[in-house]
């Protein structure tokens, strides 16, 4: 006999789990007792705020492919850790999050820090479950696995009543994972995807999401290049196609350059594999018409909920993207000019003007390019600096870039603190905004705690940048709310243990970022960007100056 907190903690050892983030709660002290037994095999990592632990969670599924655990008390616990859920919802990122519940004997009186988790949670989960008896903890752990790894991976929520855990029960613990077979295209549908690319003109390959393998994605890419279609990866998923192919032509996303847009508008044949059709990788769902595009379609996903959702493809197909991309075959067409064109126009974009800045991102990213390991990871929250790891750097087959496409802020630092508690041995930097930072930045507690400190860039310049941007194309001149006083971050992260930096110029970049690389204790550093430095192509006094032009033709 065990109790309901051991049986689930041994169930999910079965399962193959070896970490799990959170933030403790009395909701769910049995299971917190199991975990003293598995120190080792299992660990607890201590979070400072729910969102920073669900945020690590969903890291850890987008990075890893299982899902990422989260555990949180009931109540507060739960809603400040429903940012972490709507991420791995928009990212398709395996996670289950546990939340501690009120006893069975209390439900349904609004007692303390009281919720109802199926409908808090039923619009942003795959599956929001609750428990009510210990011996049905591993039939519901098997299937909430399951769930978050199969079809379109994604989030489960699983409700833990705090009398349920403390129960007795015989049931027997999961031992193994699941097994589950990815599906394959039939070879009939694969003999029509020949069909439609070879008459051709102007094919595109868009690409993305997770569930990829490296078998899988080398199977792409040796399609793409043998048959010469240039390929554009999803918003934010541009680590997933090597970078350095003949055939990579950008990224679909936010802030979608000029050739990437043209690219896909002026496609005969889209070829989308394990992508959502998401409003930034479609610029807004401009360039395809909803529901059927003039392009000729073919989408393909592990997920039925996924062909047809938005646009009326040519061809769907129900397959996973590895198996899809194993049964491809090359074909040939008269395309070569435009391949090359769009690769031309991609190695083109690395170029940028010199920044109105004293430190000039330009240049801090050509120094990175030419310095990080081949197997880097590089994460992100939201905010305008993010188009500088997401636009200005080239993922090689062994980097990865962890970002959401939710657009949460925060979500860098705790991504970048999963990815060294995943990869301890390789270099893990984080972009932040001095905003964005400010979001979770108490989670340096958590780096620090478990030896897991990667290295943390600020992009400090006094503004919430993105809202300011808006703001001055909108309402020129008429700033509110979008204006920072922020603290002294190099004494903010020394307290932590961290090395740290203020980093006033560019020439200084390169020496602090070594003595950064160095630091055994993760560092951060505080680079003074100005304001003017907004977009890498226009300065905030540009934006300004443009929009109240436009006003003054708009009033005559």
């Amino acid at each position: 006999m065990r109790s309901g907190g051991q049986l689930l903690v041994e169930s999910l050892v079965g399962l193959g789990a070896t970490k799990a983030f959170g933030v403790p709660g009395e909701s769910y002290l049995a299971v917190l007792d199991a975990l003293h037994d598995t120190e080792g095999r299992f660990d607890f990592i201590l979070c400072r705020n729910e969102g920073g632990a669900a945020f690590m969670a969903a890291a850890w599924g987008k990075l890893t492919g299982a899902p990422g655990l989260c555990f949180v008390t009931r109540g507060p616990g739960a809603t400040n850790a429903s940012i972490g859920v709507h991420t791995a919802m928009q990212d398709s990122a395996p996670m289950i999050l546990f939340v501690g519940q009120v006893g069975t004997d209390m439900r349904g009186r609004e007692a303390f820090q009281e919720l109802d988790y199926r409908a808090v949670f039923g619009t942003m989960a795959k599956w929001a479950v609750e428990i009510d008896s210990a011996d049905r903890i591993p039939e519901i752990l098997s299937r909430a696995w399951t769930t978050a790894v199969t079809g379109r991976p994604g989030p489960v929520v699983v409700a833990l009543p705090e009398d349920m855990l403390t129960r007795m029960t015989g049931a027997a613990p999961l031992t193994v994972p699941p097994r589950i077979a990815e599906a394959a295209p039939l070879p009939a549908a694969m003999e029509e995807v020949r069909a439609i690319l070879s008459r051709a003109r102007t094919p595109v390959i868009l690409t993305g999401g997770g569930g990829w393998t490296d078998p899988g994605r080398r199977a792409l890419q040796d399609f793409a290049e043998a048959s010469d279609i240039p390929v554009v990866t999803a918003f934010r998923f541009q680590d997933r196609f090597d970078n350095m192919s003949r055939v990579f032509a950008g990224e679909a996303g936010v802030g979608m350059l000029p050739h990437v847009k043209d690219l896909i508008a002026r496609a005969d044949v889209i070829l989308a594999v394990n992508i959502r059709f998401g409003e930034m990788t479609t610029d807004a769902y401009t360039l395809l018409n909803v529901p059927i595009p003039d392009q000729t379609l073919i989408h393909v996903h592990a997920s039925d909920r996924e062909i047809g959702k938005i646009y009326q493809p040519t061809l769907g197909i129900q397959a996973g993207p590895n198996a899809f991309a194993a049964a491809l075959s090359p074909v040939k067409g008269n395309w070569t000019d435009w391949r090359k064109q769009a690769r031309a126009a991609c190695e083109t974009s690395l170029d940028v003007p010199p920044q109105p800045s004293p430190v000039d991102m330009g240049q801090v990213m050509a120094h990175l390019r030419a310095t990080l390991p081949p197997d880097v990871i590089l994460t992100n929250g939201a905010g305008n600096f993010a188009v500088w790891p997401n636009k200005y750097f080239r993922f090689g087959p062994d980097a990865r870039l962890i970002a959401p496409q939710s657009g949460a802020m925060g979500y860098g630092v705790p991504a970048a603190i999963a990815a060294r508690i995943a990869h301890p041995d390789r270099t893990v930097i984080c972009f932040a905004g001095d905003g964005d930072f400010q979001m979770t930045c108490q989670e340096l507690g958590t780096a620090m705690q478990a030896g897991a400190q990667p290295v943390i860039l600020i992009l400090n310049n006094g503004i919430y940048g993105t809202i300011r941007a808006h703001q001055e194309r909108e309402y020129p001149g008429r700033v509110s709310g979008t204006t920072m006083q922020n603290p002294d971050f190099v004494m903010l992260a020394r307290s932590y243990g961290f090395h740290a930096e203020r980093v006033e110029t560019t020439i200084d970049f390169p020496s602090a970022f070594a003595r950064a690389l160095a630091s055994p204790t993760g560092a951060v550093l505080d680079l003074n960007i100005s304001p003017e430095a907004l977009t890498p192509r226009q300065t905030l006094t540009q934006i300004r100056d443009a929009a109240l032009a436009k006003k003054s033709v708009q009033n005559g």
